[in-house]
This record gives structure tokens, C-alpha cells and sequence, in this order.
């Protein structure tokens, strides 16, 4: 049993992000798809999958241990939702952090000379592991990142939704009754040994993965205390929603809600389903600051945001009939 203590100022500094990563997704993925049985929801994208790992994609394979601790790609690479800015806090982390992290690592002995060599800090390893990187997320992650990414904007939503009807604890209670339970101060998760661990203050960020079928995982540093912990939260609990997810090209075909609203501002909604501001609603979508005005204030017109300012910035949130839209379209 994994037991999550929680102070009051724990519980007033949780949050939620948006993505563990583009990094990190890609390793998950390669867990899952290396397991001996697969959920329902995940067969077509197996299928559609196996066999295009190229000889390229061999380097990060060579890191997927059959048991034990995998790699912590979140540390190593960071959260970007984008794979080559991944990649380049890959190939800047600390030599430190690199050895620290690949230590624990089951690696099979004909491997051991090169995940030395990058532990060590050899360039050409470390390079030769950020192309492998680039090579499966190539073949499993990007042709479905969209649909991925909005997934992960609806369930961002739905916990915004639920802290701000019945608060944080609300939202730890119910994020699965089966495998989660908030036992006031305490979050307790299967675990397959006893481990306490005391917030102090710092919080915990909960960050919805696509690739965690019913598993929840902390993130944390043992050497940091000031780091915020991180508890990974499975993204996908429905058979259905799960399988619409592996459409070529990474977007559902049915999309009503693009065919209302057109797909740029209908991907607005969803973004702002999270909160966000008029910097990151851009970047999101890559289109210009000029561009977000027009789609936010159409959607502002229509009362599905409301947009307010926060210091030198603002933030566009979801109304509750834009979440109600989103919710049907789901």
C-alpha cells in the first residue's frame, strides 16, 4: 500500500497538469505494448503499431527492463507536450541526473556497455538514445497525439469541473474508487509494498496519462525536497473512449463538435475546459495571439468561456454550458 499524506496547505497546492509528456507518454507506451496481455481499449493501436520499431528505435528498447523500475523519462526530458523540445532537455540533463536515473534500471548484460556509456555522459550514446526516442514516439505516439491531447483536455476538465463544485477532496475521492482511497489525510493506492509518504507542504500535481491503464504511479525526486510530486492518473478508464483514440492521423473521424464550431475553435473549447491563458492557447492550437482573440471572444459571444485578467495576463476558462457542450460531444 502506497500511503500519500496530506497537510491543509498540501491539499490548497494540488493541481492538475496537462500531459506528463510527450517523453514520457512514448515510454509508457513501449511498457505497454512490451506486456504480456493488453487492455481492449489499447489493441488497435498495438495493431497498428507492432513491427514498425525499426533498428532505430532500438536504443530506448534496449531500456525497457522486463521488471523492475523503468526509466524516468519526466525527469530526464521534462513535460513538453512536444517531442523535439523532449528531446532537447534530454540531451542538456545533467550527467548527475542521467547516472542517477539509468542506476536502477534492469539492463541485459549485452546491453551494459552502452547504457554505461550513457550514464557516463557519452555524447554518442546520449544522442544515439535521443534518436530512439524520436523513433518510437514517431511510430507510436505522434499519428495519434491529437486525439491524445484531447482526451487528456477532457478529463483536465472534468477535474476542474469536480474541485470547484465540491473541492480537491472531491476530486481525490473520486479518482477511482477501485484502486484509490482518500482516507482523510491520506490517499492510499495499491502498492506491492508498504511506502509512506509525507507531502510537507510541497503539494502534488496529478497528471492524466493516456498509457497507465488502471495504474497509478508517483513520480518524485528522494534527493529533492522541494520538488512537487507527481501522481500519474490513468486517462482513459473507458472500453469506448479508449478505442475511438487510434484513428490515423490521430483525430477522431466523428466530430461533431468541429463540425459545429470548426476544429481550431472547438480545439479552443477544450482547451479552455483546463484554464489557460491567451499565450498558451496559442501555442496549443500554433496558430498566432491574433488568431486566439477572434476564436475566444466567437466563444465568448456564444457564453461558452469567460475570460478574465490575472496580473499582466488573462484567463480563459470554460462556462458550464461550454462544459456541458463538451461533455455531449464526448
Amino acid at each position: 500500500m502506497l500511503r500519500i499524506h496530506f497537510t491543509a496547505e498540501d491539499l490548497a497546492r494540488t493541481r492538475v497538469a496537462g500531459t506528463v509528456g510527450a517523453a514520457a507518454e512514448t515510454y509508457y507506451g513501449l511498457e505497454m505494448l512490451r506486456g504480456r496481455s493488453l487492455p481492449g481499449p489499447f489493441r488497435r493501436w498495438r495493431a497498428s503499431v507492432a513491427g514498425r520499431l525499426g533498428e532505430d528505435a532500438g536504443p530506448l528498447l534496449a531500456l525497457l527492463p522486463s521488471r523492475g523500475p523503468g526509466l524516468d523519462l519526466l525527469a530526464l526530458a521534462g513535460d513538453s507536450p512536444d517531442i523535439d523540445h523532449a528531446v532537447e532537455a534530454l540531451l542538456r540533463a545533467p550527467r548527475t541526473l542521467l547516472r542517477r536515473e539509468l542506476e536502477p534500471v534492469g539492463v541485459s548484460p549485452a546491453h551494459m556497455p552502452w547504457a554505461r556509456s550513457v550514464a557516463d555522459g557519452g555524447a554518442d550514446a546520449r544522442r544515439a538514445l535521443a534518436a530512439g526516442l524520436v523513433a518510437c514516439h514517431r511510430v507510436a505516439v505522434a499519428p495519434y497525439w491529437t486525439a491524445l491531447r484531447s482526451q487528456l483536455d477532457v478529463v483536465r476538465a472534468q477535474y476542474a469541473s469536480t474541485v470547484m463544485e465540491g473541492g480537491v477532496e472531491a476530486l481525490l475521492a473520486g479518482l477511482s474508487p477501485q484502486l484509490v482511497r482518500w482516507r482523510p489525510p491520506v490517499l492510499e493506492l495499491r502498492h506491492p509494498r508498504p511506502v509512506e509518504v509525507h507531502l510537507g507542504g510541497r503539494g502534488l500535481i496529478l497528471v492524466p496519462t493516456v498509457f497507465s491503464w488502471r495504474r497509478f504511479s508517483l513520480l518524485y525526486d528522494p534527493y529533492d525536497d522541494e520538488a512537487v510530486p507527481r501522481l500519474t492518473v490513468p486517462a482513459v478508464t473507458d472500453p469506448a473512449v479508449g478505442a475511438a483514440l487510434w484513428h490515423t492521423g490521430g483525430a477522431v473521424t466523428d466530430d461533431p463538435l468541429g463540425a459545429l464550431l470548426g476544429r481550431t475553435r472547438a480545439a479552443a473549447l477544450r482547451v479552455a475546459a483546463g484554464g489557460c491563458s491567451t499565450t498558451e492557447l496559442a501555442a496549443r492550437l500554433g496558430v498566432s495571439a491574433p488568431a486566439v482573440s477572434q476564436h475566444t471572444k466567437a466563444l465568448r459571444d456564444a457564453r461558452l468561456i469567460t475570460t478574465s485578467r490575472r496580473g499582466s495576463s488573462v484567463l480563459h476558462m470554460a462556462t458550464a454550458l461550454g462544459r456541458e457542450l463538451l461533455d455531449g460531444n464526448r
